[in-house]
């Protein structure tokens, strides 16, 4: 079988059933796991992940062409048609949660119209951590690996059981995750739920719902006790200078960095916060460890 991934959750989700070898085309933000980097990437970004002007901070930038890019209807990614005709896959794995985070089901079915391609196309929803196990399952069996995908599910269940038994007991702390910065936004689909088996109270978060931009008034209202930031495509370098640049615009963000009962933890939003795959279990983990640093003795 030939299959090509268009998300990087989706790359991740084949190689945990052993299909690395079967992976003939990957997007241009698949990186993990490492054997999958050198293989063909059939797609490319349109967004500049730059300022614009002075005063502009690169969150800002990058939500401004994607609303630029919604208004519009164009889309945010290209695909490489002739470059996907050639690998002639068997098995296509697309998305239809988001136009943002990876190419589109309908840019797919556009671009298959041109290469006259007719694979299997798998579509994956997944808004909780129960829709991604369900998701694992779905790969394995439109990939034939459908044993191997029940016995990845059990064994990302059997880490989660550990982890809320280390964290039972624990007080639940208030807890904010940034999934992008400027403007601020609060977290849905999956992250309250992983919030609270690592022992916290979600805030400003939105369980199964997509994310929403949220006020610094509110924010402040809140009063969270943890802020993780992890914005959706940033690595932990790219985090931590978000929130430098929160520092110096945003006068409710010093105050919060200023409090000493608020935790700020910077986190890698592109490999783990915002990737609906198996590492939503890592996820939990690390968020486990930025609300409760005291029951881990390895910490973040």
């Amino acid at each position: 079988m030939r299959i090509v991934s268009l998300l990087p959750s989706a790359t991740e989700i084949v190689c945990a059933l052993g299909l690395a070898d079967a992976l003939v085309g990957i997007t241009h933000e698949c990186d993990y796991p490492p054997e999958v980097r050198g293989k063909p990437q059939v797609t490319r970004s349109r967004i500049v992940a730059a300022p614009e002007h002075d005063g502009e901070t690169t969150a800002a930038s990058i939500h401004r062409q994607v609303e630029a890019s919604t208004h519009s209807g164009h889309s945010l990614y290209d695909i490489d048609a002739q470059l996907l005709g050639e690998l002639r896959p068997d098995l296509i794995v697309t998305q239809e949660l988001c136009s943002v985070c990876a190419v589109s089901a309908g840019l797919l079915r556009e671009t298959l119209e041109k290469t006259k391609l007719t694979p299997v196309i798998l579509s994956l929803q997944p808004t909780s951590l129960d829709d991604v196990y369900q998701t694992i399952v779905e790969v394995g069996e439109a990939a034939r690996a459908p044993q191997r995908a029940h016995e990845v599910v059990a064994l990302l269940k059997a880490r989660i059981l550990r982890l809320q038994e280390r964290t039972r007991g624990a007080r639940a702390v208030r807890t904010l995750m940034l999934e992008w910065t400027d403007p601020p936004m609060g977290a849905g689909h999956w992250t309250p739920a992983l919030i609270e088996i690592a022992g916290g109270t979600p805030v400003l978060g939105w369980s199964g719902e997509y994310s929403r931009v949220i006020s610094w008034e509110a924010i402040l209202a809140a009063d969270p006790e943890c802020i993780i930031v992890a914005p959706c495509g940033m690595d932990l370098a790219s985090a931590h200078a978000a929130i430098a640049d929160m520092q110096r615009t945003s006068p409710a963000w010093a105050k919060l960095s200023a409090n000493p009962h608020c935790r700020i933890v910077a986190i890698d939003g592109h490999q783990f916060a915002n990737r609906p795959g198996p590492r939503l279990v890592d996820t939990a983990e690390l968020f486990a460890q930025a609300i409760h640093p005291e029951l881990f003795s390895v910490q973040i």
